[in-house]
């Protein structure tokens, strides 16, 4: 999996006050958990521009004022109506335990029913997966050669390695949905 690095500083004090004030430095108010202690910290906010804006997933290498410490990003809190990055939760990863995580969706090969005419349409672009650290993927491979029209494959017809899926099996990945044209030309056939 890749990995990002991202320097914070330490916060000296919390409370709404404060993180107020952060934010209006273009700061970023930080917490790190899951280790022994908990590291309140802040980062600026354009250095999460690779790691929140993009549909891939990382493992960030934290760097506050010197202490390193690798995690995931476990939550980012935005403002409801500006979009500002308002609070981000890292979870810090431990050697051997277990880690829940969105990890995207790759489709590999080609569908007959998308030769046929048909449109692939996406209904999950990520899945949620429990690894340990180090195999943890990069992405998610749907293997959709099997695909005709009108199919849908679901996240139980997905091969897991050194992972668990947890999305619901029922739910469908992706479909192939038959457009008008090619319906009325099918009902003109029969």
């Amino acid at each position: 999996m890749k990995s990002l690095e991202i320097v914070g500083f330490k916060r000296a004090n919390l409370g709404k006050t404060d993180a107020k004030a952060l934010r209006l430095d273009a700061q970023v108010p930080c917490v790190l958990y899951g280790g022994q202690d908990t590291v309140h910290f802040s980062v600026p906010a354009i250095l999460f521009r690779e790691l929140l804006y993009t549909p891939e997933a990382h493992i960030v290498d934290l760097n506050v004022e010197g202490t390193q410490y690798r995690a995931i990003v476990q939550d980012a809190q935005f403002h409801p109506v500006n979009e500002m990055l308002l609070h981000v939760d890292f979870l810090e990863l431990q050697e051997g335990k277990e880690v829940k995580m969105e990890i995207p969706v790759k489709y590999v090969g080609v569908s007959p029913g998308v030769l046929a005419g048909g449109k692939l349409v996406s209904k999950l672009r990520k899945l949620k997966v429990r690894a340990t650290a180090e195999n943890l993927p990069d992405f998610v491979e749907v293997n959709i050669s099997s695909m005709e029209l009108g199919k849908s494959i679901k996240v139980g017809a997905v091969e897991a390695k050194n992972y668990t899926i947890l999305t619901n099996a029922a739910a469908p990945i992706a479909t192939i949905t038959i457009p008008r044209a090619l319906k009325g030309e099918m009902a003109a056939n029969k």
